[in-house]
């Protein structure tokens, strides 16, 4: 394919084609039409004008005969107007007038009828310069015959005008269409080339190239964004899945490989009923671990799988909250703590009931495991604020925190910090809160307190319904607390 092939392959070429032609028709439509009607419009004013001359002139050959028709047409031949006049005698011989020179034809037809000729008008620096003119020819008693007629010198100057207009105006359309051309091809068509080429890229494999935005806030800019918005879901997605394959090789090999070694141990070193027994207790062991994790790996999935705004419903987090509390107290106090509470009556979030109440179970239930302090009582604080229109959930304790450098680890599955790997569990509660809160369009933070740490998410505010829908009875996913 030549160059020039490509060139009028372009849309920018198209376009600025398209455009020339269109305004080129439309503009020769328009100039041809008002060519047209104005000249129609002209030519009735010329055939009125030379029929009141001659109604006039006739009114005085009538009344005066040939002496005062010719005083007439000489007093008004001399007025420097676009009216001519001219009267000959039966020979041929000119009397009076203003017209020096024309075609001995139109004198001869002399019936009336309306005739467009070229002429050549008397007076000084004029008989040289042809002219053109409507005129009227009559035959009158005696042989004389009388010429009566109308310079066309501004129909024809009016209609080179437009002429000229046409021409500048179709030069003008030229230059916009290749101003347009210019433009469209480089500013549109390169950000679509930009757009072909990162898409060629991420078709490659490589997940990382991203649109570019030029700040203008236009189409182009808001389309780079969503498909930005929608590659950073997809790499997460696929990273998400490779750390999911990861994990999984990797932390379930310890527990089936312990559970192949008790079954082992078992079948060779297990003497009576009581040591087969004491082996399927440890080996049902595993297998709860195994499922458990299994479990919050499809919960995981169910969450991350649903589109935002699924089931949501107008939720009283004081309610709510309130519940959580009643649930855990007990807990937490047996653990020489206290629970404390801190959100307004009234305040109400768009959010499933179900999970957000999963994720308060969850983020309570670390704090009851790692938020121990030092010294001094645990105190756990379930709190809710509207803060920038924002519903501000989070649960604090007075523990050790976590330190910054791993507050985006632990948020991955199976990431457990060396001084919780004593502690019971999977590595996947913070996973479970950190899917919950992308689904309400919010995300998990953290940030360590003195002394404590506080877990967040931000949910949207709502107002009550009046319905009762608050009450979590409707929109249920299957999640429930644990």
């Amino acid at each position: 394919m030549t160059r020039l092939t490509r060139f009028t392959r372009t849309t920018a070429f198209k376009l600025s084609l398209l455009y020339v032609g269109v305004f080129t028709v439309m503009s020769g439509f328009l100039v041809v039409y008002v060519a047209e009607n104005t000249d129609h419009l002209m030519s009735e004013q010329v055939v009125q004008s030379v029929d009141s001359e001659l109604k006039g002139l006739a009114d005085v050959y009538v009344r005066g005969g040939v002496r005062d028709l010719v005083e007439t047409i000489d007093r008004r031949s001399r007025h420097p107007d676009a009216s001519l006049y001219l009267l000959t005698d039966f020979a041929g011989n000119a009397l009076v007038g203003n017209i020096a020179r024309l075609p001995t034809v139109v004198l001869e037809e002399a019936d009336g009828g309306l005739r467009r000729v070229r002429y050549t008008r008397l007076g000084q620096n004029t008989e040289d310069i042809e002219r053109q003119a409507m005129v009227r020819t009559f035959e009158l008693r005696g042989g004389f015959r009388l010429l009566v007629g109308r310079d066309l010198g501004d129909q024809l100057k009016f209609s080179n005008l437009l002429a000229n207009a046409l021409r500048l105006w179709l030069v003008v359309i030229v230059l916009m269409g290749a101003i347009t051309w210019f433009f469209v091809n480089s500013r549109v068509m390169k950000r679509i080339d930009d757009i072909s080429a990162t898409s060629r890229t991420i078709m490659h494999g490589d997940l990382t190239g991203r649109l570019s935005v030029a700040g203008n806030n236009d189409e182009f800019d808001r389309l780079a964004i969503n498909l930005n918005t929608m590659l950073e879901r997809i790499e997460l997605l696929m990273q998400s899945m490779k750390d999911v394959t990861d994990n999984i090789a990797h932390d379930l090999k310890t527990p089936l490989t312990r559970l192949q070694t008790r079954i082992e141990i078992a079948l060779r070193d297990a003497k009576g009923e009581e040591g087969y027994r004491d082996a399927l207790e440890a080996t049902l062991d595993e297998t709860d671990h195994l499922l458990r994790i299994f479990n919050a790996l499809l919960r995981i999935a169910r969450i991350e799988s649903m589109a935002p705004g699924t089931v949501m419903e107008p939720t009283d987090l004081n309610k709510m909250v309130a519940e959580i509390a009643e649930l855990y107290e007990p807990l937490v106090e047996d653990e020489g703590g206290r629970l404390e509470t801190d959100v307004p009556a009234g305040l109400y979030a768009e959010c499933n009931k179900d999970l957000i109440s999963q994720v308060l179970v969850n983020l309570t239930e670390n704090a009851l495991k790692y938020g121990r302090p030092i010294e001094g009582d645990l105190v756990i604080r379930m709190s809710a604020r509207l803060e920038d229109d924002r519903v501000q959930l989070s649960v604090s304790d007075n523990g050790a925190g976590i330190p910054e450098k791993d507050q985006d680890r632990v948020k991955e599955r199976f990431v457990r910090l060396e001084e919780s790997r004593s502690e019971p569990g999977t590595g996947l509660g913070l996973s479970l809160v950190k899917a919950v809160a992308r689904l309400h369009g919010g995300e998990l933070r953290f940030k360590n307190e003195t002394p404590g740490l506080s877990a967040r998410i931000d949910l949207k505010p709502a107002e009550p319904d009046g319905s009762g829908s608050g009450n979590g009875q409707d929109g249920k996913t299957g999640e429930k607390p644990s």
